[in-house]
């Protein structure tokens, strides 16, 4: 409860910060100071809902560039950091030159976004994630497990420290992605496209077209025969940064060199950018 005593009389408010404020007495009164308590009511409100993260969220805008249609997808993994609401569907079709713009909870912790190509989801196909011939996921059109490699990702991790954020080919890659944001901090990216020269060895499937749709990481072509030990990997005997170095990956530079600020296997920390900005926003573009 607020009161306010002026030179024409004792008025008293009272105010609730979810339903604003209301006069219980309003003789004599003057409007300036029930105005000033008005004021002080909404900012009090607002600073009640801030602290309870009711208004604390991130723009997120996944935009299309390539000249065909994708089908963007978004994953949030429930084992780290709970699971996350979102107010966008986890898997749509997006048209040449479309884009969308959704909210994402300054928590969200452990999320990916990634696009699709040549998807089907009518008949048997609508729950498979074999409908799309790169990078479809359990669920259909709306994916409930992250892409089936190879995949181009691009990651976020929203904390206490700050924004981190990056491109990766960690599990190969199908389509260009670059990450902005409103800023200024350093841009992510794999803008170039690595089906073209594709490497024979990591080819992955052909679009109807004929051209190739996506490029397999070493790991994922297991090149060396043995995935669960592997420097190829950096699993078993090579899982620790020291031991798992890009000198032991093949192709790193094929991925690494094409694509220098992106994540080329899974030590590559110098890929990882940090924003330190508070409340940024970010646009996702696909072949920038």
């Amino acid at each position: 409860m607020v009161s306010c005593l002026t030179p024409r009389g004792y008025d008293t408010i009272t105010f609730n910060p979810l339903n604003g404020p209301e006069i219980l007495s309003s003789r004599n009164y003057d409007p300036f100071c029930i105005w000033l308590l008005m004021l002080w009511a909404v900012l009090f409100s607002f600073a009640v809902l801030w602290e309870f993260g009711a208004v604390e969220s991130r723009f997120i805008t996944v935009k299309n560039n390539c000249a065909y249609t994708i089908w963007p997808a978004i994953y949030s993994d429930p084992n780290v950091g709970g699971k996350v609401q979102l107010d966008q569907p986890t898997g749509w079709e997006a048209p040449a030159g479309s884009g969308v713009t959704f909210t994402v909870p300054s928590n969200w912790t452990t999320g990916r976004i990634w696009g699709r190509r040549e998807c089907n989801f009518a008949g048997n196909n609508q729950n498979s994630s074999g409908s799309c011939i790169s990078s479809g996921c359990p669920g259909g059109l709306e994916c409930t497990s992250p892409g089936v490699p190879p995949t181009t990702n691009a990651e976020f991790s929203f904390t206490t420290q700050g924004d981190f954020y990056d491109v990766s080919m960690v599990d190969g890659f199908n389509l260009p992605i670059q990450i902005t944001n409103n800023q200024k901090c350093p841009v992510a990216s794999c803008p170039v496209d690595l089906n073209a020269a594709c490497p024979t060895q990591l080819k992955g499937a052909t679009t109807q077209a004929g051209s190739i749709a996506s490029c397999k990481s070493s790991c994922l072509a297991n090149l060396d025969g043995k995935q669960s030990d592997s420097s190829n990997c950096c699993t078993g005997s090579s899982n620790t940064p020291n031991s798992c170095s890009q000198a032991g990956v093949q192709f790193f530079d094929y991925f690494k060199g094409r694509c220098p600020n992106g994540y080329a296997y899974p030590y590559d920390d110098s890929a990882l950018v940090k924003c330190g900005a508070s409340n940024t926003d970010y646009t996702v573009t696909f072949c920038p």
